[in-house]
């Protein structure tokens, strides 16, 4: 172990460029990235983190991963399979759920290597992992499975992390030659960047006046008495001139001028929601409830892709690690808890049609939206009708 953890302590790690980038910038990074002999992703990756800047990015990528992070999850034993709950001592953990988000980064950065720290004892017993880090991804070369000490090094240089003792300790996820969604959102990310840089310009410019000062006076102390007078009154733009100093302002002709800006922004905003939400009514409002539950649909598709990628590298690489250092027994399997997958409106009619035809349990309702049950509700107005049974049904015998 203490080896295998050298090499990633002793990584040279460097500071992100967060330099301004374009799109002749990203076409370069695309091109270095996909070197067939000597794939260099680091100016992508700096692209990248540029990218993960945009907050409409950053709200999107929050969104889906928290749509998975929150689902029910189950270790059963793989040969019989009941659920074994002494389990939950080792995986209900903030390691676990760190796992999870860094596997998931690797939809959006295309590859991600992660490191487990050192198993440790609890207090009530069991092992668990001391951490989960990730591996700096600029020392990563994904397609050759090669690890190296200096940002940039030649491959000869890289150390195989997939070989014996170093697979012991790390996690893979994501394709080695994917280079993830943040690919196709950063000529979006950019050009949106740069869009609101021209619309601010274009306010400094025409949103507020321009003071100016005339004078015939060539006394210094009296130009100076004039432009200390115009720096003090304020933040607006201001000039001083002779009395034959002609100043022209040519203003577009449009008065919606904005909208050049503000719409490139607004489709920018809804090409990111594609790309990484599959839609964009579940991060901006909709125009009816219909859509809206077809977009929430179109999500969850997403969602459960997403889920069942992370179940595998669970059930693929952690549950082997852990049973190899003794965190957990061998022959254990990660499964979700699978929900009935209903949108709300559907929830309420299938438990209308139960509640008219079968008597629920009502520990049911109590787990489930966590409100106590205490009795039977006595309604005054109770009748035969089918519609009043869907509403009372009973739920004690």
């Amino acid at each position: 172990m203490a080896n295998a953890k050298k090499l990633i302590v002793e990584l040279k790690q460097q500071t992100a460029a967060l330099t301004k980038k374009d799109i002749r910038d990203w076409r370069n990074a695309w091109q270095m990235a996909i070197n067939a002999e000597r794939p260099f992703r680091n100016a992508m990756y700096d692209i990248y983190t540029d990218v993960l800047g945009d907050a409409h990015v950053s709200g999107a990528i929050d969104q889906r991963k928290k749509m998975v992070l929150q689902k029910e999850y189950k270790i059963i034993n793989e040969k019989s399979g009941e659920e074994v709950p002494e389990m939950y001592a080792i995986f209900d953990a903030s390691w676990f759920y760190h796992l999870f988000d860094l596997v998931l980064d690797a939809h959006f950065w295309g590859h991600s290597l992660i490191q487990l720290g050192e198993p440790v004892k609890k207090t009530n017993g069991s092992y668990q992992f001391a951490d989960v880090q990730p591996v700096p991804r600029k020392h990563v070369i994904p397609e050759f499975g090669l690890i190296t000490r200096e940002p940039g090094d030649e491959p000869n240089k890289g150390c195989s992390y997939r070989k014996s003792p170093f697979n012991q300790w790390l996690i893979e996820a994501g394709n080695p030659n994917e280079l993830g969604l943040l690919l196709k959102c950063a000529p979006h990310a950019i050009s949106k960047k740069n869009m609101s840089a021209f619309w601010d310009q274009f306010g400094e410019l025409f949103g507020m006046p321009i003071r100016i000062a005339t004078t015939s006076t060539n006394d210094p102390k009296e130009i100076a008495n004039i432009d200390n007078m115009m720096e003090s009154m304020g933040a607006k733009a201001w000039g001083r001139f002779d009395e034959l100093t002609e100043i022209k302002f040519q203003e577009t002709q449009h008065s919606d001028a904005f909208n050049v800006y503000d719409k490139r922004i607004e489709r920018a905003n809804s090409e990111l929601s594609k790309l990484i939400l599959g839609q964009t009514m579940t991060m901006d409002n909709g125009s009816s409830q219909s859509q809206s539950e077809t977009h929430l649909k179109i999500l969850n598709n997403i969602v459960n892709s997403d889920a069942d990628m992370l179940r595998n590298v669970v059930n693929d690489q952690l549950l082997p690690i852990c049973a190899m250092h003794g965190v957990a027994p061998d022959g254990l399997r990660f499964e979700w808890d699978k929900p009935l997958g209903y949108l709300a409106s559907e929830q309420i009619q299938l438990e209308q049609m139960l509640l008219n035809r079968y008597t629920i349990d009502p520990t049911y309702f109590v787990e489930k939206y966590n409100i106590p049950i205490t009795g039977e509700a006595k309604n005054p107005y109770a009748s035969n009708d089918t519609n009043f049974r869907l509403t009372n049904a009973r739920f004690f015998d």
